[in-house]
């Protein structure tokens, strides 16, 4: 068997997004059956994990995604990695159209480029096999060298790579601490040479230390390669330290993006406002603080217009209603690239930033504008 042609390593000059997104989509029929509609008189019941996602992903940086559990994260994860198919919209991967690529064969170069690093590293290794097959499923899988001791050489080079020891090769993953089993995941993750990693939590199964670990082995591994990761994240700590460009999600729609420097020093949706406010700061550590209030609406029966009127301080009339476009900054704002989803910011309602100054003490529902 000969090795195919191996694509040349992802060239992080290149100005066009190496993944781009345009209305992306994906509903989950959650429906009863059709008898039981029929007889019973129950309806359809479509939840909207993505709605509607615009993004570009630059080469050689990192994205992240972040948002309260449930707004769809995960879900976007799943669908750049062709895990799931997408309801509607467009999948773009260096150019070429994957979202409606069903067929392996069609998918299996794009899969090879892109791979995947999951939340809990012992779920995702298979604990019958040794360290060495596992890493070596890519290689294999993907026909990139059939010779034994070439792949064992691979592998060996590989876990060296990630921090550990190529005799590592021989043990299960149990015999393993929490931190090791990550780089191991990181390890195979590697093993088809891929461009872009989506890593999905990497690191919140993991103790704080050991996430430090982690992220720095990312950003090293990132400047040697010159790999494009999305980070799917809750903690905004990990996202401050390691991404590039940041979007926030709420409820499966982008209601910001910007870079993490300037998200950080003046976020302008009302929601980013809040998830920050939840982020321990040590020069202020006597700073009230109050909890998000009230609930994320049910994707099931989402609220119409702006997906987070319900917990908003500034919702008016015309967020109850219409839903606000994903826009890029206005006129008299800093063009940094950013965009934001909220009508307070188109119509210049939205107060300056300052910590503590956008708590919500309870339910806007009967605000008016």
């Amino acid at each position: 068997m000969t090795a195919p042609t191996v694509p040349p390593a992802p060239n992080t000059d290149d100005p066009a997004p190496l993944v781009r997104l345009r209305g992306l989509s994906k509903h989950f029929d959650l429906s009863p059956p059709l008898l039981s509609r029929l007889l019973e008189g129950k309806r359809r019941r479509v939840l909207k994990a993505v709605d509607g996602l615009d993004l570009d992903i630059a080469r050689g940086r990192t994205t992240a995604l972040v948002g309260e559990s449930g707004c769809g994260k995960s879900t976007v994860a799943r669908m750049l990695v062709t895990l799931y198919t997408p309801t509607a919209g467009d999948l773009e991967f260096e150019g070429t159209e994957i979202g409606r690529l069903s067929d392996r064969r069609a998918l299996a170069p794009f899969r090879r480029r892109m791979q995947m690093i999951f939340q809990d590293p012992f779920a995702s290794l298979n604990p019958r096999w040794r360290v060495g097959r596992i890493i070596a499923e890519p290689i294999r899988a993907h026909g990139l060298m059939d010779d034994t001791t070439a792949i064992r050489r691979r592998v060996g080079m590989l876990l060296e790579h990630v921090g550990l020891r190529a005799a590592d090769a021989e043990r299960f993953p149990h015999e393993f601490s929490g931190g090791q089993r990550q780089r191991l995941s990181i390890a195979r993750a590697l093993a088809s040479k891929p461009h872009f990693l989506v890593c999905d939590e990497p690191t919140s199964a993991l103790d704080v230390s050991v996430q430090a670990q982690i992220l720095n082995l990312l950003r090293d591994l990132q400047r040697e390669l010159g790999l494009t990761y999305l980070v799917i994240t809750h903690d905004l700590a990990v996202v401050r330290f390691i991404a590039d460009t940041i979007g926030v999600m709420y409820l499966g729609r982008l209601c910001e993006v910007a870079p993490a420097d300037r998200l950080f020093a003046a976020p302008r949706h009302p929601y980013t406002r809040l998830l920050i406010e939840t982020v321990p700061d040590l020069r202020a550590p006597d700073r009230d603080r109050k909890p998000m209030a009230g609930e994320v609406p049910s994707p099931l029966d989402p609220p119409p217009g702006c997906a987070f009127h319900t917990r908003c301080p500034l919702a008016n009339d015309r967020c109850r209603t219409e839903r606000p476009a994903l826009r890029p900054h206005g006129e008299g704002q800093a063009n940094d690239g950013g965009a934001v989803a909220c009508h307070a910011v188109e119509e210049r309602r939205l107060p300056a930033w300052a910590p503590g100054s956008m708590l919500v003490s309870g339910s806007n529902a009967d605000r008016t504008g």
